[in-house]
């Protein structure tokens, strides 16, 4: 982990720092007891008919493209997406690099909640503890994102068990073939693979070419960033993706549905070479 991956983890733990207390996984199993169940992330992931699911993402920012779509509005974005029949949403929640809040997250589950169908949502974040995982919960995720690199071992132990108490998905995003094993480890079973090198903010679909054959059959494959095109899908589908994380290209889409759907494929059954 270098540059600017070190810089946005290094500024994540200051930001949290004042807030931090004890969370243990007793109090996020309680939590998880008296909230409505979120729909499974995990499920969403698994289509039937062969086809590419679809993670959409909102996504204001970023700082490989900047801006991308300044104060666009979250609930009108998720409503764009659940429209256009997107599987899961991935819901950017760092503000300083990002452009996304937590209230964002909020306004989004609420709003599916209150508006069938609902879809599940990621908390696309740099996690680091497991408060924010509580969070997560509290603000109606289906699954929290943990990044293998810039985590250690420990780390990265106490946000699955703290997932896995708060009845969360986690999707383990992981950047080289050594992650693996650390993901299963601490026993993945949705492995994304960042495209984007996070440390210089380069992107690459060969690495998801490259990595997701490695993958374990019971693991479902997720290429993340660098996805802009019918084609690009087609690329990480031949390679054993199950599903795509998108962003950029559908916040600058006109229509979203049609993308969506180009990502898709016309043809079920497994992918071919």
């Amino acid at each position: 982990m270098s540059d600017k991956l070190t810089e946005i983890m290094a500024w994540k733990r200051r930001e949290i720092a004042p807030s931090l207390r004890p969370v243990t996984e007793a109090e996020l199993a309680r939590l998880d007891a008296t909230l409505p169940r979120p729909p499974s992330f995990a499920a969403a992931l698994r289509r039937t008919d062969g086809k590419l699911a679809v993670i959409s993402e909102i996504k204001r920012r970023s700082p490989s493209a900047g801006d991308i779509r300044a104060g666009a509005s979250s609930l009108e974005q998720a409503r764009r997406y659940q429209d256009a029949g997107a599987d899961a949403l991935s819901v950017l929640t760092d503000e300083k690099y990002f452009g996304g809040t937590l209230a964002d997250l909020k306004g989004v589950t609420a709003h599916f909640a209150a508006n069938p169908p609902s879809k599940p949502c990621i908390r696309k974040d740099f996690m680091v503890h497991p408060l924010q995982v509580l969070e997560a919960r509290e603000a109606g995720a289906s699954a929290i994102l943990i990044i293998v690199r810039a985590l250690v071992d420990e780390e990265i132990g106490i946000l699955a068990g703290a997932a896995r108490a708060a009845g969360l998905d986690a999707l383990f995003e992981i950047h080289h073939e050594r992650e693996i094993p650390v993901a299963l480890k601490h026993g993945a079973t949705i492995i994304g693979v960042n495209n984007r090198d996070l440390s210089v903010f380069t992107t690459d679909l060969g690495l998801s070419e490259r990595l997701i054959p490695l993958f374990p059959a019971h693991v479902t494959a997720v290429s993340e960033s660098g996805i802009f095109s019918a084609a690009d899908a087609a690329r990480v589908r031949a390679a054993g993706a199950k599903a795509v994380l998108v962003g950029e290209a559908l916040m600058r889409a006109a229509d979203p549905a049609a993308l969506i759907a180009a990502f898709r494929g016309s043809a079920g059954g497994p992918p071919t070479a």
